[in-house]
């Protein structure tokens, strides 16, 4: 089992930054890819980036191409989100997830353990 725990989350004014984390417990995170998602209110969780486990490889959604960056250290058991220029519309709670494929997954059903999130507010 790997325990994820997400914190850096906060209120924020748009065009501000924020940098979320994401500690793991249990296991290491060496052995598997790690993405972020993201769900407001009324909304299905949707998928914001991947970091691939065998080289660091990142996939962003359109939403948030050349805004936000996901990165790891393997050696603090940590998976980082690194959100700048935030808009309004990228308000809700995100979470941290982890999947054991090697393979690419934009689908939450996809991915073994999952945070608790943390809540991101962007106002105008």
């Amino acid at each position: 089992q790997v325990q994820l725990v997400e914190s850096g989350g906060g209120l924020v004014q748009a065009g501000a930054s924020l940098r979320l984390s994401c500690a793991a417990s249990g296991r290491t995170l060496s052995a598997y890819a790690m993405g972020w998602f993201r769900q407001a209110p009324g909304k299905e969780r949707e998928f914001v980036a991947f970091i691939s486990q065998r080289d660091g490889a990142t996939v962003y959604a359109d939403s948030v191409k050349g805004r936000f960056a996901i990165s790891r250290t393997n050696a603090k058991n940590a998976t980082y989100l690194q959100m700048n220029s935030l808009k309004q519309e990228d308000t809700a709670v995100y979470y941290c997830a982890a999947t054991g494929s090697l393979i690419l997954s934009r689908t939450p059903r996809d991915y073994d353990f999952w945070g608790q999130g943390t809540q991101v507010t962007v106002s105008s």
